[in-house]
């Protein structure tokens, strides 16, 4: 493994992923790709099924998952390797978050650094296919992708198959067995029920299932080495990660910064708060609001634990003093509601249930039952659905009554706040449910 470091003149330290990017200033082709960073390490390793060397190496890097829930990367692969049978790898890179677009951004501008992570980890696996998801909603990013494929065909650089497959963009489209259920021919839809996808997942095959980001970060461990990945981060969880900031910030966008980087420092990274904040919306529609106080916790799964919060699929969105956040709360909400898969009662009538008493609660209508109602809703959510989004939708409505307290005691005892009319700060899709799931 080569221990030397991209890098790019003038740019941060921690800028590994887009230092092509920030290099150049265009998206990377297959011919500058292997300019910067060579041939894969893979093409030593052809013929040998499960490539151990691989699976140490993320072991020792400490890797960890991109996505959202920060599995380990090293045990998801040799869970995958040990199954029974050839194994499938599939690419996350339905990102339908809306808060989110560091997947999105990396693929139009580092695709082949993707690609070479999962090529990387069919030959880890002994998989002979990789299969690429993206929103078929997003024509260009589809598109742009495969003429990416196209480049390695006519180059021969690859030794496994990659497909490229446009899905139904809808919010739990994304979840893994929505890809594995959708790739075997059915709805892309979550599914609870047992096998899971590592051990029978498409065409009943051990399936590894990785979002883009985790995959890139994986070709780069396979070419560097852990300890060139640990340079950067913090001992527990080291490396970088992408965020994307939004809201009341001077210049929003897409960030690749260290693991334990202080909140506050991430916003100054953005030019710092374009007005004074109130609180930061940490993780996504599914995540949790944290109170302006709390911007000097660095980015970790360990520092935020004590908060309720994680890092989540890294959006971290400011609000200002001026915003409504029980306003901004209840469009999410009304968003998770209409985007729920129907196939459980939390689902069907926990989150519509939620979202309308919370819109009330926006609107500031009067009923003294409400609070309460919303505090056992908000309970009973977690833990009961067919996947984790009733609980997503639980944990952001019971951070926005912790937060915004005083607003709550406002809004049901005065009527809405002056703020609850001005712009919205998220950008929220429509609450219409998807248009189909096949």
């Amino acid at each position: 493994m080569n221990s030397s470091a991209p890098t790019a003149t003038g740019v941060a330290v921690d800028t590994r992923l887009l230092a092509g990017w920030y290099a150049t200033g265009r998206p990377a082709d297959l011919t500058d790709h292997l300019r910067r960073y060579g041939t894969p390490p893979v093409t030593a390793a052809r013929g040998n099924r499960h490539s151990a060397p691989v699976i140490r190496a993320l072991e020792a890097a400490g890797l960890t998952g991109r996505g959202g829930a920060g599995f380990p990367t090293a045990q998801k692969l040799r869970a995958v390797a040990g199954g029974r049978g050839r194994a499938v790898i599939v690419v996350n890179a339905m990102e339908s978050e809306p808060a989110s677009h560091k997947d999105q951004f990396l693929l139009a501008v580092a695709p082949h650094l993707v690609l070479d992570g999962a090529v990387l980890a069919a030959e880890a696996v002994g998989a002979d296919i990789v299969h690429v998801c993206v929103p078929r909603a997003r024509s260009a990013q589809y598109w742009q992708l495969s003429a990416a494929m196209d480049e390695r065909r006519r180059a021969c650089l690859d030794a496994v198959s990659l497909r490229l497959h446009g899905l139904p963009h809808a919010y739990v489209s994304s979840e893994s067995t929505s890809l594995v259920r959708w790739l075997n021919g059915g709805e892309a839809r979550p599914q609870s029920t047992p096998p899971r996808s590592h051990e029978r997942g498409v065409g009943r095959r051990p399936t590894l299932v990785h979002n883009a980001e985790t995959l890139a970060h994986l070709a780069l461990v396979a070419r560097y080495g852990p300890g060139w990945f640990r340079q950067a981060g913090t001992p527990d969880e080291p490396g970088t990660t992408l965020v994307t900031v939004s809201g009341a910030v001077a210049a929003p966008g897409v960030l690749e910064i260290s693991l334990g980087t202080l909140l506050a420092t991430v916003l100054d990274r953005t030019g710092g708060p374009a007005e004074p904040l109130q609180a930061i919306l940490l993780g996504g529609f599914a995540g949790v609001w944290l109170p302006a106080e709390h911007l000097g916790t660095p980015l970790t799964r360990r520092d935020l634990a004590p908060l309720g919060a994680a890092p989540g699929a890294g959006v971290i969105v400011a609000l200002p003093r001026a915003a409504c956040g029980l306003t901004e709360t209840a469009r999410v909400l009304a968003f998770l509601a209409a985007h729920s898969a129907r196939q459980c009662g939390p689902c069907r009538l926990g989150l519509p249930a939620v979202a309308d008493d919370f819109t009330a609660l926006a609107a500031g209508r009067a009923d003294p039952a409400l609070l309460s109602r919303l505090r056992r809703r908000t309970g009973l959510l977690p833990d009961r659905g067919a996947c984790r989004h009733p609980d997503g939708a639980a944990r952001l409505a019971a951070s926005a009554l912790r937060s915004f307290a005083d607003d709550v005691d406002h809004h049901l005892t005065h009527g809405a706040c002056p703020a609850a009319h001005r712009p919205a700060v998220l950008s929220v899709p429509p609450a219409e449910p998807p248009e189909a799931w096949r």
